[in-house]
């Protein structure tokens, strides 16, 4: 693939396009406005604000939450040698956010969430669930603690051991860049960009995700054999579109882009067509792991890292394909990236909707729950007294589905766009509903002081995330498989499906 095709040769050429090839995604006559409601929905609830369906989304629980982790992961730990990953629902740390090493790549997600506060308390006071007066304070306690936390993680910008570097760097820094003007902020991504672009290999078209896959019965360490490529890439190619739209660099684009439309061919699996209340485009599947030669380019195995099987569709996985294509079709335009983020976003939506009648429970009302709450691997066998399920990856889809609604929405494709929209809030609704944990928190403001203290809303009832029953790895091969937990990049992207809305000013 020649990344320097007149194709690919310049931002300001794509974005020239992008209407045109927008326009050719799909046909508006083929789709319907709505999914069809589930029973988790009444019809008095659609016509409910978004504000309102979605209100634990902006409660003043949310941020309690991460505030109180800000200041507690501190203790003895400032500045940070290591990063908030999860939550155990059981056991002796029930309740409490576990750390992980500093430089692991979920490392990005807690400064993240509470630069995404941050936003919120900035350009959208009405959102943080709480008075105008705690807000104030709110704001200037989450700025100090988050220029804490986000210390060590500028100075990873220059890593080129990692393909995580736009999760690593991007909820965080590049908020910073945009919320109070720090130019040190955009360098750093900028210089993330350049790292994360050190990875790719004009041979394969693609950038090197991991640099070796060690599990039980799996050793692949061969920089020179072996080039991994993981689904999950895809939405590591933000960071670069982002920093060659600053900087001018379009090599960073062009490879992005490359990147993009060479995993569409490897890693999207077609599947048969299902009647999708109006939708005629394609399905895809993902796989999650393509070894590629470096020397040739072409595909030597294909193989699951964190799913059940090689062949079988990993939520998250999944998730990471839709949110990354429906990114870079927003950046680029061009209607093969909004054809695979369809077929992701229907195939996903599809295999929730056929799901086996035990992932719904009662709910108030003589309503049910759980429909939308994806199974951690959707062809992994299922308990069906507790099927285990991956809301990180349901959030993840549906920050993706919200990306593609906007994109499409620019491009005239309004109908397409609702659908999506529709999809994404029903996804959410569902998840709040099933998995939000019930130990809640709140803030409480001293008036003589004027300091901010987090306590339990139930006294002796915490759970640090906002969100239970995630799944980080369930693969049987897997050195550390761990489940039944909130994580903190399922909390991460749950507040930025709030901010979203907030940007397109929905909510």
């Amino acid at each position: 693939m020649d990344t320097s095709s007149d194709e690919g040769a310049t931002l300001s050429r794509r974005a020239s396009e992008s209407s045109s090839l927008g326009r050719s995604a799909a046909s508006d006559t083929s789709v319907s406005v709505q999914l069809t409601p589930s029973k988790t929905k009444e019809s008095a609830s659609i016509l409910e604000p978004l504000h309102v369906r979605l209100g634990e989304l902006f409660a003043e629980n949310v941020a309690a939450k991460i505030l109180r982790t800000a200041v507690n992961a501190l203790e003895n730990n400032n500045p940070p040698v290591a990063y908030p990953e999860f939550v155990p629902q059981a056991g002796t740390d029930a309740g409490k956010y576990l750390l992980r090493e500093a430089d692991f790549w979920t490392c990005g997600f807690f400064p993240g969430c509470i630069y995404s506060l941050l936003e919120r308390t900035v350009k959208y006071p009405q959102a943080t669930g709480t008075d105008a007066e705690k807000a104030q304070v709110l704001r200037r306690v989450l700025q100090e603690v988050g220029t804490t936390w986000t210390g060590p993680i500028r100075g990873m910008a220059g890593r080129t051991d990692t393909h995580d570097m736009s999760f690593i760097i991007q909820p965080s820094l590049r908020q910073q860049w945009e919320l109070f003007n720090d130019e040190s902020a955009l360098a750093s991504v900028e210089l993330a960009a350049r790292s994360l672009y050190s990875r790719y290999d004009s041979r394969v078209s693609a950038i090197r995700s991991w640099d070796a896959l060690t599990q039980h019965g799996v050793h692949i360490t061969s920089l020179t054999d072996d080039f991994l490529v993981i689904i999950d890439s895809m939405c590591n190619l933000d960071l670069l579109y982002y920093a060659a739209a600053h900087t001018g660099q379009t090599e960073l684009a062009d490879a992005a882009t490359a990147h993009a439309a060479t995993l569409k061919l490897t890693h999207l699996r077609p599947e048969a067509k299902a009647r999708r209340h109006g939708y005629s485009g394609p399905l895809f599947s993902t796989f999650h792991v393509v070894n590629f030669s470096p020397a040739t380019g072409e595909v030597k195995e294909k193989r699951t890292a964190q799913g059940y099987a090689a062949d079988s569709t990993w939520a998250r996985g999944q998730a990471w394909g839709i949110l990354g294509y429906a990114q870079t079709f927003l950046w680029t335009g061009d209607a093969q990236f909004a054809e695979a983020a369809c077929g992701l976003a229907e195939y996903f939506l599809l295999r929730m909707e056929t799901s086996p009648a035990c992932v719904e429970v009662p709910a108030a009302g003589g309503r049910t729950k759980g429909r939308y709450v994806p199974l951690w691997d959707f062809d992994a066998p299922i308990d069906e007294a507790a099927p285990l399920r991956d809301s990180s990856a349901g959030v993840i889809a549906a920050n993706g589905m919200l990306v593609l609604s906007q994109a499409l929405r620019g491009v005239g494709k309004q109908k397409l766009s609702a659908r999506y929209l529709d999809a994404a809030v029903t996804v959410v609704e569902d998840i709040l509903a099933f998995s939000l944990a019930q130990e809640k928190a709140v803030m409480i403001l001293d008036g003589d002081d004027g300091k901010l203290t987090v306590k339990d809303a139930q006294p002796g009832s915490t759970f640090d995330a906002v969100l239970k029953n995630a799944t980080a790895n369930a693969n049987a091969k897997d050195q550390i498989r761990y489940w039944n937990h909130g994580l903190v990049y399922g909390d991460y992207y749950l507040i930025e499906f709030g901010n979203r809305l907030l940007r397109m000013g929905l909510a």
